[in-house]
């Protein structure tokens, strides 16, 4: 069963590529286009997943990510981190952060959907 997913992206083509791909397989879409203001986008949105890119316009992925692992209410919700630096440092960065998932952009839309799939079935 799909649910809502929030993406925080700040580039709008990666945006309508994966907002395409999730809303054709059902799921419900919202979107943010930067840090600033992220975390009232999460807090006012109640996703049942996060996609969330590294490096964001004001705060980086990483600085939210850590803001939505502290909140007694968000902290347990999936987040799938996009980040264009793929090195095993910034994976590991993600895992220490907290993020559920990692992936590297280019991406398939087979990769984004069973990445969202896969932690939807987890949460």
């Amino acid at each position: 069963m799909a649910g809502q997913v929030l993406i925080i992206e700040d580039e709008p083509n990666i945006i309508e590529a994966i907002s395409f791909i999730l809303s054709r397989d059902g799921w419900h879409v919202r979107t943010h286009s930067g840090g600033e203001g992220a975390m009232a986008a999460v807090r006012e949105r109640r996703a049942d997943l996060i996609i969330l890119d590294v490096m964001l316009p004001h705060r980086s992925g990483f600085e939210l990510l850590a803001d939505i692992r502290s909140d007694a209410d968000l902290g347990q919700t999936p987040v799938l981190m996009l980040t264009a630096r793929g090195q095993r440092k910034d994976r590991e960065m993600a895992e220490r952060a907290g993020a559920s998932r990692f992936m590297t952009k280019p991406f398939s839309n087979a990769e984004i959907l069973e990445a969202v799939r896969a932690l939807a079935g987890a949460a």
